[in-house]
């Protein structure tokens, strides 16, 4: 490789590496906002989960955006209302990938991929039977038991 050639890879490599630290920074910034957000909601979580509140918050919107991708919109809207700060949340959730309603198997995996997000999260895959319960009380408390029902339903 010539000169200008190893300069032109050392610049991308460069490139690479400050698009992921800002990818970083940004996705740290949306965790502690949701955090900030939803207070009530991701204390109790970071608790149950023994995690940070940032995990807490990545952990609460992988789990909304389950339930938003197999819910009707006219679903999760009662679901949203009835946790404040849900678009944070969601925004704090690191990206299960797979293009949501419009993927018949991102949907089917559901749970999985929520797994998957809570190891990006740096919390073991398992927290995630620990979270729904927590999720789901939550939102029976503040949204009305039929509300926390079918929040239960789709994440089951």
């Amino acid at each position: 490789m010539t000169r200008e050639g190893l300069r032109i890879a050392g610049i991308a490599l460069l490139a690479i590496g400050l698009t992921a630290q800002t990818a970083a920074a940004q996705d740290a910034a949306a965790a502690t906002e949701a955090a900030k957000a939803s207070p009530d909601l991701v204390g109790e979580l970071s608790k149950e989960l023994s995690s940070t509140p940032e995990q807490a918050a990545g952990a609460a919107g992988v789990l909304f955006g389950v339930a938003k991708n197999r819910l009707k919109p006219e679903e999760f809207a009662k679901v949203d209302k009835s946790v404040p700060g849900m678009a944070s949340l969601l925004k704090a959730a690191p990206a299960l990938g797979g293009g949501g309603k419009n993927n018949p198997l991102a949907q089917a995996a559901g749970l999985a991929s929520a797994a998957s997000a809570f190891s990006k999260l740096g919390l073991s895959p398992n927290l995630v039977a620990k979270a729904v319960p927590i999720l789901t009380s939550f939102v029976s408390k503040s949204g009305g038991a039929d509300v926390g029902k079918l929040l239960g339903s789709v994440l089951k």
